[in-house]
C-alpha cells in the first residue's frame, strides 16, 4: 500500500488540475466561435491553440511518460483534435486520469526518477516527483492565460484559483 508523504500532495493537485480544467472548459464552451478560435495573443494563438497543446503537453506527452515510460513524438504546437467539443471531452478524460495513476504509484517511485528520451532524441532523467509537480503547473499557466484571453474578450471565467478550490468542499 502507498504511504509516501507525497502521496496526499500530488492526489491534491491531480483533483485540483481535473476540476480547474471542468471549469475552465466550461467556460470556454460558451464563446462563440469566431473568439475560440481567434488569435488571442496567446503563445499558442488561440484559446482552441491553447487547449490543444495542453492536450498534447499534459496528455500525449507526459501521461505517458509517467504511465507506460514512453516518449511518443508529438509535435507541442499540434492541433490534434479540430472539433472543440472531443477536444474539451479529451481534456477532461486526460485530466481524469492522473488521480487514478498517482495512487498506483509505488513508494519508492516517488524518490526515483522519470527517464525518458525527448523528442530531439536525447535521453533525460529528471527527479519524479518535482518532473509530476512541472506537468501540472505547466497546465495551470495555460489555464491562466486562457483565463486572461476571456478576460480581453469581454467573458466571464470561472474562480480557479487553488485556495478557492480548496475552500468550496462542493465542487465535483
Amino acid at each position: 500500500m502507498n504511504h509516501h508523504p507525497f502521496l496526499a500532495h500530488f492526489t491534491q493537485l491531480a483533483r485540483y488540475n481535473a476540476w480547474a480544467t471542468g471549469r475552465l472548459l466550461g467556460a470556454v464552451a460558451q464563446l462563440p466561435e469566431a473568439e475560440y478560435r481567434r488569435d488571442a495573443g496567446l503563445f499558442f494563438r488561440s484559446i482552441h491553440g491553447t487547449l490543444n497543446h495542453l492536450l498534447v503537453g499534459e496528455h500525449h506527452l507526459w501521461f505517458a511518460r509517467f504511465a507506460e515510460g514512453s516518449s511518443p513524438r508529438v509535435a507541442l504546437d499540434a492541433e490534434l483534435e479540430p472539433d472543440r467539443a472531443r477536444l474539451a471531452e479529451r481534456l477532461r478524460a486526460g485530466a481524469a486520469r492522473w488521480e487514478p495513476l498517482i495512487a498506483a504509484l509505488p513508494d519508492d517511485r516517488w524518490a526515483g526518477t522519470l527517464d525518458y528520451t525527448t523528442m530531439r532524441g536525447t535521453t533525460a532523467c529528471l527527479p519524479f516527483a518535482a518532473t509530476l509537480a512541472h506537468v501540472f503547473n505547466h497546465a495551470t499557466h495555460h489555464r491562466g492565460q486562457i483565463t486572461a484571453a476571456l478576460t480581453a474578450v469581454g467573458s466571464t471565467f470561472p474562480e480557479l484559483d487553488f485556495v478557492y478550490y480548496l475552500q468550496n468542499p462542493s465542487q465535483p
